[in-house]
């Protein structure tokens, strides 16, 4: 099965001297979200239930956090939380769905990028207005005004 555990990440996972598993504290700070939203995630499905230590706390793994930094660049992105647990829902069911995983990230993709073209926009007219306002200012000060 493909899974975007393998996938290539910015996430920086410190080693750790006693085992590789992480609280929820430790996940949350490495993903930079907070223990409510993995504790959130975990509740509508989008990450299986989370293994448990004696004490019961939550103990994810490399593999939990590869996946859930994953998620969170889809949100961050803009994916509604629907179309990420259906994402989710055909992952678990395996290779079979690679077709459906590919045009959800595909359309997914083509959204994100016209908001980039946006932006990009937004920002050609914030630049002319600092070179419009900066011409003016640089004006008044060689007038003494």
């Amino acid at each position: 099965m493909l899974d975007f555990e393998c996938a290539q990440s910015v996430i920086v996972i410190h080693m750790k001297a006693h085992d590789d598993k992480f609280t929820i504290r430790e996940a949350a700070q490495t993903l930079g979200m907070s223990d409510h939203t993995l504790r959130y995630y975990e509740r509508i499905g989008l990450i299986h239930p989370i293994e448990r230590g004696e004490n019961k706390h939550r103990r994810y793994s490399r593999d939990d956090i590869g996946w859930i930094g994953f998620l969170s660049k889809l949100r961050s992105t803009g994916m509604p939380i629907r179309e990420m647990l259906a994402y989710t829902e055909l992952t678990r069911q395996g290779d079979d769905t690679l077709p459906e995983r590919l045009e959800i990230l595909r359309n997914h993709r083509e959204r994100v990028a016209k908001r980039l073209a946006e932006y990009q926009e937004h920002m050609e007219l914030i630049d002319y207005k600092i070179d419009f306002y900066q011409g003016v200012y640089r004006e008044k000060r060689k007038d003494g005004a």
